[in-house]
């Protein structure tokens, strides 16, 4: 018997921050050998009130868009749009966590790979398109962008910024992506010390994101997924509260659910502090 992926996500303003610029969207369906299809994406805007929120949106829209093909034959998509979550009370009608809906067609691991690609770069352009076309709006407004399109066991992760995807396997915790960040870079130098990411006066700068030019450069990362691994993709404002690789894997194994898992880290975030919005999608591989 084949893989089954399991997946949910959430999103929370935190307890500081009245908007949520991140933006989630999850979906898995089962392609047409009968194997799992999963589309996992978290954006985090950037640029304060400067269109933050627009920029993670347009983003995943345009990626979710650009990927629907794989997803369904072209004519569902007229009856069965498929939606994004940027706010779980706003928009009760989230896909769910997974379908049986076919796939339109089965495609190689180098062609999803590229599809991968693209898909980064048409949300690059979408939000390069609203800061060039409505600057008075949209300001410097640009967004991270961690996303993970799975088939059957074969994971495909693009990485722009500092939202992270790891994957949890025999209870520990192994990050997937590497930042874009002037900390992370510091620390690779070794600069600064590790233990100084949290500190540091240079921890916020992004050097990597989405909307910046009309290209990105895209970080690929490919994982061979087996049963009882997670893959977990968040907003930093995850990892940044919740600091104890230990604690995240714990929290993400332990509950009942992946949507109990969401909220679990979720509130673990608020209660160490929830400085910034948090989003989670967690995947379970059975």
């Amino acid at each position: 018997m084949g893989l089954k992926l399991i997946a949910a996500g959430w999103t929370d303003s935190g307890r500081e921050r009245e908007n949520n610029e991140d933006t989630i969207f999850h979906l898995v369906v089962q392609d047409a050998t009968g194997e799992p299809l999963g589309l996992f994406i978290v954006c985090d805007g950037v640029g304060g009130q400067l269109a933050g929120d627009q920029a993670s949106q347009m983003a995943v829209a345009a990626i979710r868009d650009s990927l629907r093909d794989l997803f369904a034959p072209p004519d569902e998509f007229q009856t069965q749009p498929l939606e994004i979550l940027h706010t779980p009370f706003l928009n009760p009608r989230v896909p769910p966590a997974s379908d049986t809906r076919p796939m339109n067609r089965a495609m190689p691991g180098d062609s999803l790979r590229q599809r991968v690609v693209a898909a980064a770069q048409i949300g690059n352009l979408s939000v390069f398109g609203l800061t060039r076309h409505k600057p008075e709006e949209a300001g410097n407004a640009g967004t991270t962008l961690t996303m993970a399109l799975v088939r059957g066991s074969h994971a495909i992760v693009a990485n722009v910024g500092d939202s992270r995807t790891y994957l949890i396997r025999d209870g520990h915790l192994q990050r997937v992506t590497k930042d874009h960040s002037l900390i992370e870079g510091l620390i690779d130098s070794g600069n600064v010390k590790p233990e100084e990411r949290f500190t540091h006066p240079a921890r916020n700068v992004i050097l990597r994101s989405l909307g910046r030019d009309t290209k990105v450069d895209v970080d690929i990362f490919e994982e061979s997924l087996r049963q009882g691994d997670i893959l977990l993709l968040c907003s930093d404002g995850l990892w940044e509260m919740v600091r104890d690789p230990d604690e995240i894997a714990a929290l993400a194994r332990r509950a009942a659910t992946p949507l109990q898992a969401c909220r679990d880290l979720i509130s673990a975030a608020n209660a160490a502090g929830g400085s910034d919005n948090i989003s989670v999608i967690v995947v379970r591989i059975e």
